[in-house]
């Protein structure tokens, strides 16, 4: 009777989810964790460096296009409101660079299976994924934050909610980065998706511009853009200026990546466009 009953038994906990390890692999996790962030730190010139550069190129070429008698927006000097918004989409395109690109080249190079093949459900694949971009958004963030700090002497106004921006704003789009990079089979489609969807969402969000500048039709239409609500926050974070609550922000942001959690979750459950 023990050599019959103990298949059963051992059956029965894995319909319940008791794995070996836990209900939550914690160590699988935390080391899918740890290659998406010693991946981006081992090409540090590219992943951290440039980002930087680009950002201080945005700058410059602004302030010498538009020159000092730029008036003000939203009563504060237009280099201080232009540098939040700079950073902010700098931090988020770089959190979608860093998931989207290490699913597409495991899927490229067909070796998306040794991702998928270890005891790491849905959510901790997503979680996996998601710290990386974190992880990379954080780090381009602090960097560009001591480079504004330096060379124009803006802080901080409000850190908590510079902080709680900057992370929704990275989890959103690494999030988005796996959507984007589980839908894409090759490069090129990528390539559309970037173009087409991160680029636009990212530019016409009110990083340049204050949203009531526009007209009330695309004003509206800004608003429905969860991204504008992330740079908006950052901004309130930064100088103490907004064009929105940043407690309508903050529901935005939470709701919108909740959103896409959950989506990426459900797809790396059923192997949406992931299997071989």
């Amino acid at each position: 009777m023990t050599e019959t009953a103990a298949p059963a038994d051992h059956a029965g906990d894995q319909t319940m989810g008791n794995r070996r390890f836990g209900r939550i692999n914690w160590l699988g996790t935390w080391t899918l964790a740890k290659r998406e962030v010693l991946r981006f730190l081992n090409v540090w010139t590219q992943t951290i460096a440039a980002p930087l550069i680009t950002a201080g190129l945005f700058l410059l070429i602004f302030t010498i296009a538009i020159g000092p008698g730029r008036p003000d927006v939203l009563g504060v000097p237009f280099m201080q409101f232009l540098a939040p918004g700079i950073l902010t989409m700098t931090v988020i395109q770089n959190a979608f660079a860093n998931s989207s690109s290490s699913i597409l080249v495991a899927k490229v190079q067909g070796n998306i299976v040794d991702t998928l093949m270890p005891p790491l459900s849905g959510g901790e694949l997503v979680t996996g994924y998601i710290a990386g971009g974190i992880a990379r958004g954080l780090i381009v963030a602090a960097v560009i934050a001591i480079g504004l700090w330096l060379a124009f002497g803006i802080g901080i106004a409000h850190p908590l909610w510079a902080l709680t921006f900057t992370l929704l704003g990275a989890t959103f789009m690494a999030a988005l980065g796996i959507v984007a990079a589980i839908f894409a089979n090759k490069f090129d489609q990528m390539a559309a998706i970037t173009n087409f969807v991160v680029t636009p969402l990212a530019f016409l969000s009110g990083t340049f511009y204050s949203i009531t500048a526009l007209p009330p039709t695309l004003e509206a239409i800004t608003r429905f853009n969860p991204v504008f609500y992330m740079i908006d926050g950052a901004r309130y974070g930064m100088i103490g200026v907004s064009d929105s609550s940043p407690w309508l922000g903050l529901a935005v942001c939470l709701i919108s990546c909740a959103g896409l959690i959950a989506l990426c979750w459900y797809w790396f459950r059923i192997g949406y466009r992931m299997k071989p």
